[in-house]
């Protein structure tokens, strides 16, 4: 279906072949393990990610019908999933590296993410260096020869910056630096990064592949068969492994990716504006903001900008406080892409790990408020917002 375009390939997710017919979605298989006639087939299914079916640690057929659909969307050749968005991550990261290694990585990236690289360099003794994601010559000049991995996120978690992917993977590339980026808050509708040079695509599909804020899961999509199978065969061993019934939710949910994440763009885009002018709003955080660092980069890369965006408050802190005790629609809450507008105070809960010099060089304040924009009408939306913001103004 390599003509098709990603609004219809999610609708129509590979399905298993039975006898004269095929079923309209893809079933679960809820087994530990599978049976063997042959030997000698039994002991091949431990060889290689692409043999038959063994054991449910290594892989199920629902568990492959998400990697095969992921990988489909992202234009890899296969893919890994994991039972949550850093159990993708840390299997990507801990498969590839070792001992003294070295890690380029840019500035703004999601707090488990930035504590997993100070684990990596408290336990490991492995090094990262932190630039801009759009700094082509400070990651040219971080080059090592032990540098392994260059990681990247499409869309930064929270204050949004927009790596420049196609300039920072040429760097890697020149270098034989495995690319990696997070590719959560962009999807697969709004960026392909193996189109623009990343070497594997990691996600949590909790949030927009899901969309329906009842799973828990992650993937990691790979544009080559020699980089799928050295990560598989440590996954398998490390044990991430993703629920066949957690699969088929996200398998579920994708199908009507497009359309949420058009309305998601659309809800922020109706927001953004009436929230830069409201007295009471400090600054605003969103890629598709003209005064954004970011926003030419994006505006190069992303064909719309996002289900997300920061705010601060004239108030700071305690009015940001207020604010989220007062919204009625929007619900105070981890996570993002669902349905339902959520949002959170990243200091506090998505970031919390992260110490005063780590958030202010992230971007990140003591005021600022993330919000995740869902799938309900704007005006209700605003609506909402406008109440608490006059509160949170008091």
């Amino acid at each position: 279906m390599t003509e098709l375009r990603p609004e219809t390939r999610a609708v129509h997710l590979p399905k298993p072949v039975l006898s004269g017919s095929r079923p309209i979605t893809q079933p679960i298989y809820q087994t530990s393990g599978f049976v063997f006639d042959d030997p000698a087939v039994f002991a091949s299914g431990f060889e290689a990610p692409d043999r038959p079916f063994v054991y449910g640690r290594m892989s199920n057929p629902t568990v492959r019908a998400l990697e095969d659909a992921v990988a489909d969307l992202e234009g890899g050749v296969a893919a890994i999933a994991a039972g949550s968005g850093m159990g993708a991550i840390n299997t990507v990261l801990f498969a590839l590296l070792q001992p003294g290694d070295h890690v380029i990585a840019q500035t703004a990236l999601y707090g488990g993410t930035a504590h997993m690289f100070h684990e990596l360099a408290r336990r490991f003794g492995v090094e990262v260096t932190y630039v801009g994601e759009a700094d082509v010559e400070a990651a040219r000049a971080a080059v090592r020869p032990e540098t392994k991995v260059m990681y990247l996120e499409t869309i930064a978690n929270p204050m949004t910056q927009v790596s420049d992917l196609p300039a920072m993977f040429a760097v890697a590339r020149e270098a034989g630096i495995v690319g990696i980026v997070d590719n959560t808050f962009a999807s697969p509708i709004l960026c392909r990064p193996i189109e623009h040079g990343a070497d594997i695509v990691v996600h949590s599909t909790t949030k927009y592949l899901s969309g329906h804020a009842d799973v828990v899961g992650g993937v990691a999509v790979f544009a080559s068969e020699e980089l799928h199978e050295r990560v598989w065969r440590f996954a398998i061993e490390l044990g991430t492994t993703c629920d066949p019934f957690a699969a088929w939710l996200t398998l579920r949910g994708m199908q009507t990716l497009p359309l949420r994440m058009a309305r998601h763009c659309d809800n922020v885009r109706a927001l953004v504006p009436r929230l830069v002018e409201h007295p009471a709003v400090a600054e605003v955080h969103w890629p598709g903001l003209p005064g954004h660092p970011s926003y030419e980069v994006a505006a190069k890369l992303l064909p719309d900008f996002g289900g997300v965006f920061s705010f601060e408050l004239v108030g700071g802190r305690s009015a940001g406080e207020r604010f989220m005790s007062s919204v009625r629609l929007a619900l105070m809450a981890p996570s993002l892409g669902g349905v339902v507008t959520l949002m959170l105070h990243p200091a506090t809960t998505s970031h919390r790990k992260l110490n005063t010099e780590q958030l202010a060089a992230a971007g990140i304040g003591e005021g600022t408020v993330r919000v995740a924009v869902g799938i309900e009408h704007p005006d209700d939306l605003w609506a909402d917002f406008e109440q608490a913001l006059a509160k949170a103004g008091q």
